[in-house]
């Protein structure tokens, strides 16, 4: 399974929650790759991806996708990140 997290740049917020997103699944015992990209670069970063995580700012800029996007309104609430990916994987 393939998650990306994307952000303006790639390199700052993207990267917060891709660690975050790590910390959740390893709790939550799923297995997943996941990356960091900017917006420029989503449709090669995700193409075969199964989830994009984003903020609320970025979601109308996705464009068309085969991904469940996950909206995150705070990047650092783990409990919600574990949440809308156990709801979208289980």
């Amino acid at each position: 399974m393939k998650i990306v997290a994307i952000c303006g740049a790639g390199i700052g917020t993207s990267a917060i929650l891709k660690v975050n997103a790590e910390r959740v699944l390893k709790r939550l015992d799923i297995q997943a790759e996941v990356t960091a990209a900017d917006l420029a670069s989503l449709a090669t970063a995700a193409a075969d991806a199964q989830v994009i995580l984003t903020s609320p700012e970025l979601v109308d800029q996705i464009g068309q996708t085969f991904a469940d996007v996950i909206i995150v309104e705070n990047y650092f609430d783990t409990a919600e990140l574990s949440r809308k990916l156990e709801a979208a994987l289980g």
